[in-house]
Formats: structure tokens, sequence, C-alpha cells
């Protein structure tokens, strides 16, 4: 007989990290919240953690494990989100040829008053890419609702040649850390 699945609430639109939890045993009920997720200051990786805890605050407390997170792309200390459009998207996968980027998600879990929180740092390397290698991935639409424009799990993970970290949180949840927190709380 099979373990009965544990239930969480995932404060995020995202089905990569409902995916990433349903993965883990998890039975996922999603509550998007409508957060601001604009930041401004020099520290982003406690900007993407205050973002997930942003999300957290906006949905009512509960007893349920609760979870939230936000990423984004850093080159070169610029911060890169979700492109506003197609030639936002093809200047980001420019950016992104041939070089090193970080991925960083900060992460919020929940359950009643308990809180925990963190944030995780992942290295990738693009190989360089041709204008149109770019062009065909641009029109598939995929780097449309990504931070940096790309999806690692999709077919932009052909344009990586070198990755240390969390493959996770480059899909947008560094999932062992997280099950970690999550476990903490229960």
């Amino acid at each position: 007989m099979a373990a009965p699945l544990r239930r969480c609430v995932l404060v995020s639109a995202s089905p990569r990290r409902k995916e990433l939890l349903e993965a883990a045993g998890y039975e996922v009920v999603v509550r998007v919240p409508s957060v601001d997720e604009s930041f401004s200051g020099p520290d982003s990786r406690q900007a993407v953690v205050e973002i997930a805890e942003r999300k957290l605050d906006a949905v009512p407390p509960t007893d349920e494990l609760a979870v939230a997170a936000d990423t984004l792309v850093l080159v070169d200390d610029e911060r890169l989100g979700k492109p506003a459009d197609e030639d936002a998207a093809r200047d980001m996968l420019r950016r992104l040829s041939g070089r090193m980027h970080e991925v960083v998600t900060g992460f919020a879990v929940a359950r009643g008053g308990a809180r925990r929180r963190g944030v995780v740092a992942t290295r990738v390397w693009f190989r360089p890419l041709s204008a149109l290698e770019i062009e065909r991935y641009v029109s598939s639409g995929d780097p449309l609702d990504k931070a940096g424009a790309y999806a690692i799990q999709g077919g932009a993970g052909a344009f990586v040649d070198k990755l240390e970290g969390s493959y996770t949180n480059v899909i947008g949840l560094p999932l062992a850390e997280v099950l970690v927190a999550m476990e903490s709380l229960t």
C-alpha cells in the first residue's frame, strides 16, 4: 500500500514548482497571490527571499505547509527576470551566450506561525549560441515566462555546457533545500 500523500500549499503560479513538489510526494494546492515582485537595492539574494516572503504574507496563514519562491538570473551583476516580450528574450539569450551566469532562488516555507527561509545560487555556463538557435528558441514561446528567458528542462537544456549546484534551482525551486525546510516544520 502506497504511503498517503503529504499536502502543501504552493503560493505560486509556476507549473514547474508544482511538478517538482508533486514528484517529491506532495499533493499540491496552488494559491496565486497578487504581489508586487519588484525590488531595489544591491542585494539580489536578499531580494528574492523578501519577494518569497511577500508571497507567503499575501495568503492567509494555515496549519498546512505553505511554500513560496522567487527566481532570477544574474549576469555581470545585472538581474534578469522574465522577459517583457520576444525582443527582450532575444537580448537576454544573447547576453547569456558563451558565458557563465547565476540562477538565484529565494524561498520561504511556513506552517502556522513558524517560518523557514533560504536562498540557493547555481552557476550555469551556456555554450555560444547562434542567432538561428536563439531565434528558433524564442519562436517556440518557451522563454517568455521564465527568468533569464530560458527553461533548462526544455529546449534550452541543449544550451548548457556546465552547471555547478542545484539543477532543480535552475528550474525554479531548489528542491533539496526546500524539502529540508518543509520537514523541519512537520
